[in-house]
Protein backbone atom coordinates (compact mmCIF):
# COMPACT_ATOMS: atom_id res chain seq x y z
CA UNK A 1 0.00 0.00 0.00
CA UNK A 2 1.33 3.44 -0.90
CA UNK A 3 2.21 5.75 1.93
CA UNK A 4 0.13 8.89 2.46
CA UNK A 5 1.87 12.23 1.98
CA UNK A 6 1.06 15.43 3.84
CA UNK A 7 1.05 18.98 2.48
CA UNK A 8 -0.18 22.47 3.22
CA UNK A 9 0.87 23.73 -0.23
CA UNK A 10 -2.22 25.10 -1.97
CA UNK A 11 -0.85 24.38 -5.45
CA UNK A 12 -0.18 20.73 -4.61
CA UNK A 13 -3.68 20.28 -3.14
CA UNK A 14 -5.40 21.92 -6.10
CA UNK A 15 -3.36 19.96 -8.67
CA UNK A 16 -4.01 16.63 -6.95
CA UNK A 17 -7.76 17.25 -6.66
CA UNK A 18 -8.24 18.57 -10.20
CA UNK A 19 -6.18 15.76 -11.76
CA UNK A 20 -8.73 13.35 -10.25
CA UNK A 21 -11.79 15.31 -11.36
CA UNK A 22 -12.58 16.67 -7.91
CA UNK A 23 -13.58 20.11 -6.75
CA UNK A 24 -13.64 22.05 -3.47
CA UNK A 25 -16.84 21.83 -1.44
CA UNK A 26 -18.28 22.22 2.03
CA UNK A 27 -20.99 20.30 3.85
CA UNK A 28 -24.24 22.28 3.68
CA UNK A 29 -25.19 23.81 7.01
CA UNK A 30 -21.88 23.01 8.71
CA UNK A 31 -19.17 24.60 6.58
CA UNK A 32 -16.91 21.55 6.96
CA UNK A 33 -14.52 21.35 4.03
CA UNK A 34 -14.65 18.41 1.67
CA UNK A 35 -13.38 17.38 -1.74
CA UNK A 36 -16.22 16.38 -4.05
CA UNK A 37 -15.59 13.65 -6.59
CA UNK A 38 -18.48 13.21 -9.05
CA UNK A 39 -20.31 9.91 -8.62
CA UNK A 40 -19.45 9.46 -4.94
CA UNK A 41 -22.03 9.45 -2.16
CA UNK A 42 -22.81 12.62 -0.27
CA UNK A 43 -23.02 14.85 -3.32
CA UNK A 44 -26.46 16.16 -2.39
CA UNK A 45 -25.15 17.31 1.01
CA UNK A 46 -22.23 19.22 -0.49
CA UNK A 47 -22.08 22.79 -1.73
CA UNK A 48 -19.37 23.65 -4.24
CA UNK A 49 -17.16 26.58 -3.28
CA UNK A 50 -14.29 28.45 -4.92
CA UNK A 51 -10.69 27.48 -4.34
CA UNK A 52 -10.23 30.90 -2.73
CA UNK A 53 -12.94 30.16 -0.13
CA UNK A 54 -11.62 26.61 0.37
CA UNK A 55 -8.07 27.75 1.08
CA UNK A 56 -9.21 30.62 3.30
CA UNK A 57 -11.03 28.10 5.54
CA UNK A 58 -8.13 25.63 5.17
CA UNK A 59 -5.76 28.23 6.66
CA UNK A 60 -8.21 29.56 9.28
CA UNK A 61 -8.69 26.03 10.61
CA UNK A 62 -4.99 25.10 10.50
CA UNK A 63 -5.55 22.11 8.21
CA UNK A 64 -3.18 19.83 6.34
CA UNK A 65 -4.02 17.63 3.35
CA UNK A 66 -3.16 13.91 3.52
CA UNK A 67 -3.20 12.14 0.17
CA UNK A 68 -1.92 9.22 -1.89
CA UNK A 69 -0.65 9.54 -5.44
CA UNK A 70 -1.40 5.93 -6.34
CA UNK A 71 -2.18 2.53 -4.87
CA UNK A 72 -1.07 -0.71 -6.46
CA UNK A 73 -0.22 1.12 -9.68
CA UNK A 74 -3.59 2.86 -10.00
CA UNK A 75 -4.40 6.51 -9.36
CA UNK A 76 -5.64 6.93 -5.80
CA UNK A 77 -8.40 9.25 -4.65
CA UNK A 78 -7.56 8.79 -0.98
CA UNK A 79 -7.39 12.13 0.80
CA UNK A 80 -8.23 13.52 4.18
CA UNK A 81 -8.21 16.97 5.76
CA UNK A 82 -6.59 16.88 9.21
CA UNK A 83 -5.31 19.26 11.83
CA UNK A 84 -1.75 20.38 11.17
CA UNK A 85 -0.96 19.69 14.80
CA UNK A 86 -2.18 16.10 14.57
CA UNK A 87 -0.60 15.32 11.20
Amino acid sequence: MAEAKKTTDHDVVRRWVEERGGSPAKVKGTGLLRIDFPGYSGGDRLEHITWEEFFQKFEENGLAFLYQEDIEGKTSRFSKLVSRKAA
